[in-house]
């Protein structure tokens, strides 16, 4: 709709005694505002104050003038909600800066902001100011940096400055006041004074901060005087307003903080007179503290999700995947409907009222929106704060962010009584003072209330003895069990992850055992859907914080995957995908940790040595890898290959010549993947697949690597090479190298001398590579390395299905008729059976227990029984295969 500013002005004069006086005041703002030139009333009212000497009336002026242009334009409908919010925030952050100069030069004449520092919280912090807010900041000071007088004390000069601040802005005068402050945000706000020092207020974030107080800092900003001192103390209080292991304490007490603003509010529950537009149910702080929950819960571990706008948050977790987009969409329209509301009531007097008044009072409230009456506008606000009610009643309960109950376990639990009397003493004496997260009060407490549903998780184990154990690696690795405990209480679908993690499969109890903050990655409920694509798995392993170093940044891979795999993990054991999905997700998120650390590594080693014009580094995958289906167990097998001439140069401080440069540089990115840091292992990489093996260069330039592949390779290298597959570089490189490959692997063989070596190559693994168990389907006869044994022989003897994936050749091949039908179901089968047991039966005999019925239902099998059989049938179609391609029986093992 095109702005009516008559109207609105007409509706200002009618029903909004503040606006009225500000139009007398200002004449020259109303004729602009009349003639629809808003943006050039609002350019006049922020010079209202210039010329002025006195820094208080200055500032009054400009609030004065920018208050009234600012709501005639929000009534017009010509300025939207978030420009009027900016508007007073950017006024409150200059407002602010004035007072601080101002308070330091009364003392310290031509003396500059250094180390004062003013941080916004609250709507100031989030840049959503509304019309009669209060400020809520926190005054900080540098002792060493400040500017005072010789005979002033950094601590009493600091002080005189904060009452001279809060004078300066809210004191009521003839001009009016600025802005109301409250400074009760700052630490320990009832025993400090009103400026703190910044080591002091570091100190209390690390140590004795509320969990309010992480919420609060959600929205906080440096805003005025010293700013890049207040961004360089917000960054290091980072890790305590995001941090990366779930907090459930912390999200409790916002909970618990809204359960008692809800019992406290003594007005209606639904919009009528006395019903309070921010406090009330459905109200604004609901919908701030929806956003703010699920920020505290994913936030740590995923920076997109830091915005300090209530509806840049609520969409950043719509696109995350933590919310529906649909709440988003419905309690963003909520809010932005309600923070309009409040504009409205205090555009009348410029009160700091969020409450609807009644009669006569209810019905002006109404027309100054445009509104018949008080009747109709509340209908309109019920409109409002219903959806968001409803959500954040949900949310209350706890629905929205657990993970699902009803996920798919195998079968009850077996009855208590299995556990031996022993054990059950055993874990009833975690209490008795030997771990130190089980010694307070509050943790005993917590860990009460999930002894029973524990004691019963135990006894399903099938080696219960050991299930106590990870347990006890685990609390002896916990620095508080108590977050841990309540969560678990609160969530009964996220305890029987847990369990069955820690009782069914040992990698993935291991894995918590030593990293007990990958229970954060089961929280919500996408907990068991499959990662995204590899793009969205890179950009997760991306995001970075100001001022992250290298280790930061490799830290963060191996966070990112960590939780990612460990979370497949869960999903395989809890049958929630098919296994072949769960390694084609493996594979995307190797892909996305070599694409990012190879960035990675490339920034740093580029900082030293430059880059080399025209060239670049290639990361070629093969084996599993290379055919894009990943175990929990696979290494990496990668070939590192350059782009470019020999003779190049890098063109940094200390440059190298092309063939070292890229050597080092694969040092690097292979150190990027495989050295442990802070945060643990990430992956073992195998570079033997290179030319010449392990004696030749672990980086070759691509023409030396397709040569030597054309003149000098063994047949197995070239086997090898059909699985291999670019996984990094610019398209042109990737075209280059597909169609090397490509002539490489389609030359004209000599059958007999090609069946001959991959006979010998066979014959030689049986003889030192030998099965493990009777279900190491890999190296069991009949098993995977046959049949891909088979596969790459009839590629590299016909030059035909030359796709580094497996399932896709065979399938090529059954086409063409150089395979039978059923081999496809027999690589399926065996895959799922492998990536099964890598997790729950790692050393390959069969288990005793549920994971027989988890690997046949991951299998498509009835029961294990019938696995079993399968598995017979597809050996058999395996070796009936071989016998046919190569004219040799197999000798099957039992």
């Amino acid at each position: 709709m095109p702005a009516d500013w008559t109207d609105a002005l007409a509706r200002a004069r009618s029903h909004a005694p503040y606006l009225a006086r500000g139009l007398e005041l200002w004449p020259e703002l109303a004729g602009l505002l009349a003639e629809g030139y808003g943006d050039a009333a609002l350019s006049r009212a922020k010079s209202a104050g210039q010329g002025i000497s006195d820094t208080a009336v200055a500032l009054r002026r400009e609030k004065r003038a920018l208050a009234t242009v600012l709501a005639i334009g929000d009534l017009a409908g010509a300025f939207d909600l978030d420009k009027v919010m900016r508007e007073l925030s950017l006024f409150a952050d200059r407002a602010m800066h004035r007072a601080i100069e101002a308070a330091i030069s009364r003392r310290v004449e031509g003396a500059g902001c250094e180390g004062m520092i003013a941080l916004a919280l609250g709507k100031h912090g989030a840049g959503e100011l509304n019309y009669s807010s209060d400020i809520d900041p926190i005054l900080l000071y540098d002792p060493d940096r400040l500017a005072r007088r010789d005979r002033d004390e950094p601590g009493e000069a600091a002080q005189r400055y904060a009452r001279d601040i809060v004078r300066l802005l809210s004191e009521v005068t003839s001009e009016g006041y600025v802005f109301r402050v409250d400074l009760r945000l700052r630490p320990a706000a009832e025993v400090t004074p009103l400026a703190i020092p910044v080591l002091a207020a570091i100190t209390h974030y690390e140590s004795s901060a509320l969990a309010w107080e992480r919420a609060a800092y959600i929205r906080a900003r440096a805003c005025a005087g010293d700013i890049a001192a207040g961004e360089e103390f917000l960054d290091q209080i980072r890790p305590f307003v995001w941090r990366r292991s779930l907090d459930f304490g912390a999200i409790d007490a916002v909970r618990q903080l809204t359960r008692r603003i809800r019992e406290q509010q003594s007005g209606p529950a639904a919009p009528a007179p006395e019903y309070n537009v921010k406090l009330g149910r459905g109200g604004i702080r609901e919908i701030e503290f929806f956003a703010q929950t699920h920020q505290l819960i994913h936030g740590g571990r995923n920076p997109d999700l830091r915005h300090k706008h209530t509806r840049g948050a609520l969409d950043a977790l719509a696109k995350a995947e933590h919310i529906l987009p649909a709440d988003a969409e419905a309690l963003g329209e909520s809010y932005d409907g309600l923070r309009r509301i409040e504009h409205r009531l205090q555009m009348v007097a410029d009160r700091q009222t969020h409450t609807l008044p009644s009669g006569e009072a209810l019905d002006n409230a109404a027309k100054l929106d445009g509104y018949a009456d008080g009747a109709v506008w509340l209908k309109h606000i019920t409109g409002l704060t219903a959806p968001a009610a409803q959500r954040y009643d949900a949310l209350l309960a706890e629905d929205e962010v657990s993970v699902p109950s009803d996920s798919p376990h195998v079968g009850p639990a077996e009855a208590r009584a299995a556990l031996s009397p022993e054990l059950e003493a055993r874990v009833k004496a975690w209490t008795d003072g030997r771990f130190a997260p089980l010694r307070s009060t509050a943790a005993l407490s917590a860990f009460e209330a999930i002894q029973e549903p524990l004691l019963d998780s135990l006894a399903s184990a099938t080696k219960p003895e050991s299930a106590v154990a990870r347990w006890e690696t685990l609390l002896s690795r916990l620095t508080s069990a108590i977050n841990l405990f309540r969560l678990l209480e609160a969530r009964p679908g996220l305890f029987q992850l847990l369990a069955d993690a820690l009782t069914l499969a040992p990698p993935l109890a291991n894995a918590i055992a030593m990293r007990p903050e990958l229970v954060d990655a089961l929280i919500d409920r996408s907990a068991l859907d499959l990662p995204g694509s590899r793009e969205e798995l890179t950009a997760a392993m991306q995001r970075g914080e100001r001022g992250d170093t290298y280790e930061d940044k490799l830290d963060r891979i191996r966070i990112v995957t960590g939780e990612i795999r460990f979370a497949l993990g869960v999903q395989l054991i809890e049958t929630a995908h098919d296994p072949l999905e769960i390694a084609a997700a493996l594979s995307r998120t190797a892909e996305a940790a070599i694409e990012t650390a190879q960035h990675a590594a490339e920034e740093e080693f580029a900082a030293r040595h430059g880059r080399i014009e025209g060239s670049e580094l290639i990361v070629l995958g093969l084996g599993r890898l290379g055919g894009g289906l990943l175990t929990h167990a696979s290494d990496l097998d990668i070939v590192y290959v350059f782009t470019g001439s020999h003779e190049g140069e890098s063109d940094g401080a200390r440059p190298l010549g092309a063939t070292l440069y890229f050597n080092r540089l694969a040092q690097r990115v292979s150190a990027a993947l495989s050295v442990p840091t802070a945060e643990g292992a990430l992956y073992e990489v195998d570079t033997r697949l290179r030319p010449q093996g392990a004696q030749g260069p672990l980086a070759v330039s691509l023409d030396s690597f397709l040569r030597y592949q054309a003149e000098d390779a063994w047949t197995w290298e070239h086997m090898a090479l059909i699985r291999a597959r670019a996984l990094t570089g610019n398209d042109q490189a990737r075209v280059q190298i597909e169609s090397g490959l490509r002539e490489v692997l389609c030359r004209t063989r000599d059958r007999q001398a090609l069946q001959t070596d991959v006979m010998k190559m066979r014959s030689e693994m049986a003889a030192y590579k030998h099965p493990r168990g009777p279900l190491d389907v890999k190296l069991l006869r009949g098993g995977l390395v046959d049949l891909e044994f088979v596969v790459h022989y009839l590629q590299l003897r016909d030059g035909t299905a030359l796709t580094p994936r497996l399932d896709h050749a065979i399938a090529q091949l059954i086409d063409e008729g150089l395979l039978p039908e059923g081999l496809g179901e027999a690589h399926d089968l065996m895959t799922r059976l492998l990536v099964g047991t890598r997790l729950l039966a790692p050393d390959l005999a069969i288990p005793a227990g549920p994971q027989k019925a988890i690997l046949a239902r991951l299998c498509r099998a009835a029961d294990f029984k019938a696995l079993k059989a399968s598995l017979g049938d597809a050996r058999s179609e395996v070796a009936a295969c071989w016998q046919d391609v190569f004219g040799q029986t197999l000798e099957m093992d039992e």
